[in-house]
């Protein structure tokens, strides 16, 4: 085993075009390091429907120069034989280490196989990439960015010409044309050919910002934002200046790009302590600067997270508090009934049921999809969808996936709307719970190193299904492996509680398994709501503990 290692590895040193990863692993070959060799030739990383997403480094196993060479030969060869012999690929990046490298990498293969090929002219959010694509005419896209994993990740997603992120089939042959590609050597890549973008591109994106709101709707609302260490500050402070917003005041030290993450354990506002610095800036402004709002991105843009004053803690003076995906996603929508919207509100299966109350009492579509972006962009006349992990796509004619910018935009205008009349988004949120009962979510999420172990918890789940959580029977069980009638299958299992619904899934992007709880609370009155928030907080957990046992985690 040990020799056979070395001369993989020595066989892909031959062909790496990256001088950081070459010596990286003529260092492990010349240590015969078998632990960290075995570690990154054990198989190749795996071209999905989130396309690629891993650790940086050399080997098959890795995000490198040369397995992103691959990926490009593979969806230029699908491209080719799709018919589009000489369409547009137009290609974005973040700030993260590698990035521009794997961009430029993913332009040179698409010329070298006579394509087109255009890249953004320097990291941009996703969104502009996503809606690059429908603006030029594009064949494919392709996004290089891990969005909001560790800072030793990168990642590289594809978009075909409708603007929407691939699905099966075209992720499998996809897959089938990279494991086809014999050698980097037969991969042509010239050292020019492709276009490097102006910012015409951004600045129609921008304008295209402007339609998410109200002509002449309130713009009072203060705001506090940090990017995170990503690319949103520029694009994000350009369309608030536009909208006519107050400029918002930015958390100094997430504003800049920064490929190492300096101040945070994980760059996602979901993450403990994430969000600290934020609440620090804005508990230090006061009087007539105090916010009205904290908003987050992630640190590719595509996501939006939102904080509100929540009271006082007693330590701090003014208390703030992350709402929940499935707060802000009721609430755009919310918005969205109120200025008259027309369409279908699409949402993940493990999205908040609160969206389907307010779409049915508005005489609107509404449709669950599995989860991913990638899923609800195809929803048949999306107007308005969203998924609890703080994604929202408030314009699909612009761009036809979550988007950070258009979604902080817009909940902001809610912000202003409801300031003007001396209320605020929780003042809303009441209403909501009156008027549809308390859907109160929550999340139990188990991070882990080894796979094997996500694997037997479903297995386990499977083999010894609960028959009750929280002391609520479970009434129904749908292995979503089998697929429904309005879902192709997917690795979950949905239980279904006389006022509850639990879903469990491994997560397509990070070695977690993830559990999403709901709870629903039918709501009197406005008296009502402390109660039944105490008791939706005390289900909740009560259920997290029962499903931990029977999951074995």
């Amino acid at each position: 085993m040990h020799d056979e290692l070395i001369a993989q590895a020595q066989a892909w040193l031959t062909e790496d075009p990256d001088p950081d990863t070459r010596t990286e692993l003529a260092r492990l070959i010349d240590a015969k390091d078998e632990t960290e060799l075995a570690a990154r030739f054990s198989g190749t990383l795996q071209f999905g429907t989130a396309g690629l997403r891993g650790e940086l480094g050399a080997g098959p196993m890795r995000m490198n120069r040369s397995v992103v060479i691959r990926a490009a030969a593979g969806l230029a060869a699908y491209l080719k034989k799709q018919g589009h012999d000489d369409g547009l690929v137009v290609i974005g990046y973040d700030a993260r280490h590698k990035s521009h490298d794997f961009a430029q990498d993913t332009a040179a293969v698409m010329i070298g196989a006579g394509l087109r090929a255009a890249v953004l002219p320097r990291p941009l959010p996703t969104p502009v990439l996503a809606f690059a694509i429908r603006h030029l005419g594009a064949v494919a896209g392709v996004e290089v960015t891990a969005s909001h994993n560790p800072p030793r990740d990168n990642g590289y997603k594809v978009y075909l010409g409708d603007g929407s992120q691939i699905v099966p089939p075209a992720d499998i042959d996809i897959a089938a044309e990279i494991a086809a590609v014999p050698s980097l050597t037969t991969v042509p890549r010239p050292t020019e050919g492709w276009d490097t973008l102006d910012d015409s591109v951004l600045d129609a994106y921008l304008a295209r910002t402007d339609a998410v709101l109200s002509e002449g709707s309130p713009r009072t609302a203060r705001t506090v934002y940090t990017a995170m260490h990503g690319v949103g500050k520029d694009v994000l402070l350009a369309a608030f200046a536009r909208a006519g917003f107050p400029a918002p005041v930015l958390v100094a030290e997430q504003a800049d790009p920064d490929p190492e993450f300096p101040t945070v354990a994980f760059p996602n506002p979901e993450e403990p302590g994430a969000m600290d610095l934020a609440f620090a800036t804005a508990r230090a402004l006061s009087g007539e600067a105090a916010p009205d709002l904290i908003i987050a991105n992630d640190p590719d843009a595509d996501r939006c997270a939102v904080a509100v004053q929540d009271g006082t803690d007693g330590t701090h003076g003014t208390d703030w508090r992350m709402l929940r995906g499935d707060e802000v996603g009721a609430l755009l929508a919310a918005h969205l009934v109120r200025r008259g919207a027309a369409g279908t509100f699409a949402e993940s299966i493990v999205s908040s049921s609160l969206l389907g109350r307010i779409a049915e009492k508005a005489g609107l579509p509404h449709v669950e999809t599995l989860t991913g972006f990638k899923w609800i962009a195809r929803a048949k006349g999306l107007r308005y969808g969203y998924e609890e992990a703080l994604g929202y796509c408030v314009d699909p004619d612009g761009v036809r996936d979550k988007d950070g910018i258009t979604a902080a935009l817009l909940i902001t205008e809610l912000a202003s709307q409801l300031k003007e009349e001396g209320r605020t988004l929780l003042d809303l949120l009441d209403d909501l719970a009156v008027e549809h009962g308390l859907h109160a979510t929550d999340q139990l999420s188990v991070r882990v190193e080894d796979l094997s172990l996500i694997a037997a918890a479903m297995r386990r789940l499977r083999e010894q299904p609960p028959t009750e959580l929280a002391g609520l029977p479970i009434t129904r069980t749908d292995d979503l492996t089998k697929g429904t009638a309005e879902l192709p299958p997917t690795d979950g299992l949905r239980y279904t509680l006389d006022g509850a619904r639990v879903i469990v899934r491994p997560s397509g992007t990070e070695p977690k398994l993830k559990c999403y709880l709901e709870v629903v609370i039918p709501v009197g009155s406005h008296q009502d709501l402390p109660a039944a928030r105490a008791k939706a907080t005390a289900l909740l957990e009560s259920i997290k503990r029962d499903l931990s046992t029977a999951a074995g985690i």
